[in-house]
């Protein structure tokens, strides 16, 4: 869901809190929810950040208002690290290639333990991540096919 911060207008009449049912006479308040929060007010039921500063998005499920973090960590799916086989947390950024999914880490060469950058090549083979290097040191001695990724 959504958060807009919006000026309160002198002229208008000040609206009610959805959190603590008291007039808004800030400078700003948020709308989400299609309902109207001062800004303290509108917080993570399980973390108390406030939602309007970590982002313009809250998450809501069983009549909780929840930040990305804690929706992720109470509902989201986990999984396991196709390198190290550990638990992924649900709100963990990761990469993927084809249906494995890896920490951060852990996506490296698998042979040599080369980090990959943004644009590198890497190839799956057998499912191991490997550098161009490797992969092409391994098509000369068995000769398989590529599969650039």
């Amino acid at each position: 869901m959504g958060i807009q911060m919006l000026s309160v207008q002198p002229d208008t009449k000040p609206k009610g809190c959805a959190g603590c049912n008291r007039k808004i006479k800030d400078r700003y308040l948020l709308k989400a929810l299609d309902k109207y929060w001062h800004e303290d007010c509108l917080k993570c039921a399980c973390c108390d950040c406030r939602l309007g500063e970590v982002g313009s998005t809250l998450y809501t499920k069983a009549n909780l208002i929840l930040c990305r973090r804690d929706y992720l960590r109470l509902f989201g799916v986990t999984g396991n690290c196709a390198a190290c086989s550990k638990l992924i947390p649900a709100f963990e950024m990761v990469m993927r290639a084809k249906d494995n999914v890896y920490h951060l880490d852990c996506f490296a060469c698998q042979l040599c333990n080369q980090r990959f950058c943004v644009g590198d090549k890497f190839f799956l083979k057998n499912n191991m991540i490997l550098c161009q290097t490797d992969y092409e040191e391994g098509l000369m001695k068995d000769g398989y096919a590529p599969q650039v990724r």
